[in-house]
């Protein structure tokens, strides 16, 4: 263990989670930057300076508009851009139309990508390593995040508690979303603590015996 802390944060209009994640040394990284409002962009920075964390990288699961709103922010403030997969580079095109139908106005234009994450990536801040795990279905590029030494996961919208990502969106795929939540994050310890996009926090193991959807 590594003195490793997860502060969640629920943003923006789809009740989006953001997670900022640190350890002992006092490096941080934040995954799926969902601000959208003045004051959640503030919240997420104060959060930052108050703890007197150094932000070292921006991570996204995947790039649905209400997962990434944050990111010209996060930009602006500590010149960080996101690191992502490139299957999901054409969502960037939607953000402005996706803002739109949901209801609330985006008025910038999506930030691309800084840099492209695959499949068994390692991602190093602090003394913590995130491993890429690329399980499409919900979208084509969306990755999860597995800290194996202190089993936890950020899941993003692959799986919830009770429930898995939706596939009816642009470039979904159901039985894909289905085999790759089964072999590759139903393998893991069953206490493995899984962090996700929305909602609630879960285990592997209450996923394996208790969700209807697997």
């Amino acid at each position: 263990m590594n003195g490793l802390r997860i502060k969640a944060f629920t943003f923006n209009p789809i009740q989006e989670n953001t997670y900022v994640i640190s350890d002992a040394t006092g490096e941080a990284v934040v995954i799926d930057a969902g601000c959208f409002y003045e004051q959640e962009k503030q919240a997420l920075k104060n959060y930052i300076e108050t703890e007197g964390l150094t932000l070292k990288l921006v991570l996204n699961t995947h790039l649905h508009f209400d997962h990434q709103f944050g990111n010209r922010f996060l930009f602006e403030t500590y010149g960080l851009t996101p690191h992502a997969h490139r299957d999901d580079e054409f969502l960037l095109e939607q953000v402005v139309k996706g803002g739109t139908i949901y209801g609330f106005p985006v008025v910038e234009d999506a930030l691309p990508i800084g840099h492209y994450l695959n499949e068994g990536d390692i991602i190093r801040f602090g003394t913590t390593e995130l491993t890429c795990i690329h399980v499409p279905g919900h979208c084509p590029g969306h990755l999860v995040f597995h800290d194996a030494a202190n089993k936890v996961l950020f899941a993003g919208d692959v799986l919830f508690r009770g429930s898995i990502g939706r596939t009816d969106l642009e470039k979904g795929n159901h039985r894909q979303l289905i085999l790759g939540i089964l072999e590759k994050l139903m393998v893991l310890p069953e206490e493995t603590v899984v962090y996700p996009g929305h909602g609630p926090s879960t285990t592997i193991g209450a996923e394996s015996q208790n969700n209807p959807y697997l």
